[in-house]
């Protein structure tokens, strides 16, 4: 099996160079590739990057800002394309979580300079269920109503999207508490509310990107 790659592969993989001045087209199609499962087929060699993270070897990248978000992605993206369907999809949560608050705590969130890169720190806020996860979702949907305000005009559609999706999911853990569409997954039983929910089918993280984004050449 190879070895782990360093923090910069990572980085460089998620963030390609382009993004930084990438037109609003551009960061609609780089979203849909990040939602909708575009890494997948590139995330077997990282395989072994993840196995190491998860027991801890990696732990050293959250010496800097960008190496704490690297290993952020590969605890938190990288196991939902490489796992999805299974537990292990979520596995990690619980300690990605603590490494993003971590960086809350001591400055490296807001050493972040790309918005992008800010979102996928704090996507972990949002993914890790457990008691405190309402108060989360508040603080995620806050984030982004400050990142809506402060957006050139040309860009707003995409963080208004991005906020709708926060909002949405408050209301999910607001209702219930977790996120029922994990409960075949995780063997756990759906309540009767939960079970009317599934029914629908009707999940945040699968909505559709809006009219705009496939105006300007994102699929949806």
């Amino acid at each position: 099996m190879s070895s782990p790659v360093d923090w910069q592969a990572v980085y460089d993989f998620w963030f390609p160079a382009s993004l930084a001045n990438a037109d609003a087209a551009a960061q609609w199609q780089r979203l849909e590739w990040w939602m909708r499962g575009g890494a997948n087929p590139d995330l077997p060699r990282f395989v072994s990057t993840v196995q190491a993270a998860k027991a801890g070897q990696l732990d050293h990248w959250c010496e800097t800002p960008c190496g704490r978000l690297s290993l952020i992605i590969v605890l938190d993206q990288f196991p939902r394309g490489l796992f999805a369907g299974t537990p292990d999809a979520f596995s990690s949560d619980p300690d990605t979580l603590r490494i993003a608050e971590e960086g809350f705590r001591n400055g490296h969130y807001e050493a972040l300079t790309g918005l992008w890169e800010r979102f996928f720190y704090f996507l972990p806020l949002a993914h890790a269920e457990g008691p405190d996860h309402l108060e989360r979702m508040r603080r995620i949907v806050a984030i982004s109503e400050q990142v809506v305000d402060q957006v050139p005009e040309h860009l707003k559609p995409i963080w208004e999207f991005s906020l709708k999706q926060a909002r949405d999911n408050f209301d999910v853990i607001s209702r219930f508490g977790r996120f029922p569409h994990r409960n075949p997954t995780l063997g756990r039983i759906s309540t009767p509310e939960e079970e009317a929910y599934l029914a629908k089918g009707d999940f945040v993280h699968q909505r559709t990107l809006p009219a705009v984004a496939r105006a300007l050449g994102a699929t949806g």
